[in-house]
């Protein structure tokens, strides 16, 4: 996205906003803490009556809900996402990565994959970001250090995803390889064209 586009979209959100601060839904330092003490276990057990699948644990639930208390659903936040999605490109390619799913989050199963330190690394807050240039080239080794995983690191991430995106909803074959790559390629290519980015996570 061009950073006279991200300027506009910026400038005209803050002189559109509420003067009223959102609430805050959660304790989010304590959600995150409770988080940290349960990276090491699976939230998920094995399906007794579907083999291969997952049912979640009720830290599963909990963590779920607190990604989803994070967003800001205001009137003027979903106006904001509205616009910046009116300027997505038509198709999925190198400026582009779109990860949707039925029930369960594609970003929630990545930010379990990745716990919750790399996660605060990413741009943006849990997935919503709007960036210029500048911004993008100095938050993308950050977001290199968080999804640019290989060998066990990356098997367990993808492993994680699949489990998510199984016992909380109802897509076992989700891609999870695309779900790590896809956000990286769309930064890279902002790097290498000089340009902003946007990134979002909304239910339908």
């Amino acid at each position: 996205m061009p950073d006279v586009k991200v300027r506009g979209l910026l400038s005209t959100a803050v002189r559109e906003s509420s003067p009223t601060p959102v609430p805050v839904r959660c304790d989010v330092s304590a959600e995150l803490a409770r988080w940290r003490a349960k990276v090491p276990e699976s939230l998920f057990k094995p399906s007794t009556t579907s083999p291969g699948g997952w049912t979640a644990d009720d830290d599963a639930f909990r963590l779920s809900a607190f990604i989803d208390s994070c967003y800001d659903h205001s009137e003027h936040a979903e106006a904001l996402r509205d616009a910046v999605t009116d300027e997505f490109p038509p198709d999925a390619g190198q400026d582009l990565f779109a990860a949707v799913a039925r029930k369960a989050s594609p970003f929630s199963a990545l930010a379990y994959a990745l716990g919750p330190d790399a996660v605060m690394r990413l741009p943006g807050w849990f997935g919503d970001f709007l960036l210029d240039a500048e911004q993008v080239r100095a938050q993308l080794p950050a977001a290199e250090e968080a999804l640019a995983l290989t060998g066990v690191r990356r098997r367990d991430a993808v492993e994680r995803i699949h489990v998510w995106m199984t016992g909380l909803g109802d897509d076992p074959d989700h891609d999870a390889d695309e779900l790590l790559d896809g956000p990286l390629r769309v930064l890279h290519h902002a790097v290498g064209t000089g340009q902003g980015a946007a990134g979002q996570v909304r239910w339908y």
